[in-house]
């Protein structure tokens, strides 16, 4: 059975997520939940670089699997046992070492499964530099919290 697709926790909420889940890591932040999702920044220091004056792939990836996450909660609420069962990242150019955005947007949201699709650019640019998609598995009802 599908969800609703309407948002169920504002940006705010999902910071706090994010923060209670992860509090002693540099985690984005969700500055808007969309009409189709969210969108996720993650502020770039040197510790993110890699040589060549650019963001790493493994950056890029979580960030892509953190907004992919956010977006599937601000629908289905705090189900933080949602997890990653798949990702497919494509690095179509190299970022600057700024700061990157992940829009997220849901594509599929069922009772078990959940598929979404993430654009990663970074701030200053809306030239794409990383596709992904991302499946996760959503627990069953009495495990959700």
């Amino acid at each position: 059975m599908a969800r609703s697709t309407q948002p169920m926790l504002s940006a705010g909420e999902l910071n706090e997520i994010m923060r209670g889940a992860f509090p002693d890591a540099n985690v984005p932040i969700v500055d808007a939940v969309t009409d189709g999702g969210v969108q996720v920044r993650q502020p770039i220091s040197d510790r993110h670089g890699r040589p060549g004056g650019t963001v790493s792939g493994p950056t890029m990836m979580s960030l892509a699997d953190t907004g992919a996450w956010m977006a599937i909660l601000s629908r289905i609420g705090p189900v933080v046992l949602a997890v990653t069962t798949s990702l497919h990242i494509d690095f179509l150019r190299k970022p600057e070492l700024s700061d990157l955005v992940a829009d997220a947007q849901i594509l599929k949201l069922g009772s078990r499964l959940a598929v979404v699709d993430v654009t990663l650019h970074s701030l200053d640019s809306l030239d794409v530099v990383a596709k992904a998609q991302v499946t996760y598995s959503i627990p069953p009802e009495n495990l959700t919290k």
